[in-house]
């Protein structure tokens, strides 16, 4: 195999959650533009018919499912119907997630849970489905999409957001020392800087850019240059890489 034949997704089934808008838009599209054939999911399955009509003029074979993540019972589905119409999973890419912004005083606790529910609980329910999967295939890649505030912050009261992602962090190594030997399953996470997306445009006007003072690179993430650092760890172009923490943030966390 050759080093750009490592990039390849030629005949590997992805799964992508929270895929009905946004960064989950792009990485389902980006898994099949890289050779993928994918299963999108989200609990709004008509926001995917765009997406799921998108990969299947690439020529991929795509199928839309209905869930919600937080429900251990839906992430299992997820994975029984993609193994049934896919033939197995190979990829899990664990883009659902949910944002708040209150006070840590007056956050009301059922937002809290919601929070942590969907982005890690979420996470890890379809890590362990999907993980599952993968052994019985002899291996795979699973990639967490945390976020550069569970190891800083943004200027806003997201504490529900910020401990969420930041566990993000140690579920990828716990999982990744569990898997990687045993199952040859790698687990990694990604960490996006400022992209915009459906969840920055709950920021107020001009948010983000004002704050780009805090990047190296002086300017906000396109979605592309995040799908490309996806592809990187989904493929065999990772192969030795594992419970790793890969920032792609233009430089914020090292200001």
């Amino acid at each position: 195999m050759s080093i750009l034949d490592s990039f390849s997704l030629d005949g590997k089934v992805a799964i992508v959650t929270g895929a009905s808008s946004g960064l989950g838009v792009a990485f389902a599209k980006g898994l099949a533009e890289a050779g993928a054939d994918v299963a999108i999911c989200a609990r709004r399955v008509e926001k995917l018919e765009s997406t799921r009509k998108a990969i299947e003029e690439m020529g991929h074979r795509v199928i839309a499912v209905t869930a919600d993540v937080s429900k251990p019972e839906d992430c299992e589905r997820v994975v029984e119907e993609t193994v049934a119409n896919l033939g197995g999973v190979d990829i899990l890419i664990n883009n659902a997630g949910v944002a708040s912004a209150a006070p840590a005083t007056r956050e009301d606790p059922e937002e809290f849970r919601k929070v942590v529910d969907i982005n890690l609980n979420g996470s890890y329910f379809m890590a362990q489905s999907a993980g599952r999967a993968m052994g019985q295939r002899g291996g795979g890649s699973i990639v967490n999409i945390g976020s550069v505030l569970g190891s800083t912050t943004a200027h806003l009261p997201q504490a529900a957001y910020c401990s969420s992602k930041a566990a993000i962090i140690g579920l990828t190594r716990d999982l990744a020392a569990q898997w990687t030997g045993r199952k040859n399953i790698r687990v990694n996470a990604l960490a996006p800087g400022f992209f915009e997306s459906e969840m920055t445009d709950q920021y107020p006007e001009g948010y983000l850019e004002q704050m780009m003072f805090r990047v190296p690179a002086g300017r906000k993430g396109e979605s592309e240059e995040l799908v490309k650092a996806a592809i990187f760890l989904a493929s065999d172009a990772s192969s030795y890489v594992t419970g790793a923490l890969l920032p792609v943030d233009g430089g914020l966390l090292v200001n």
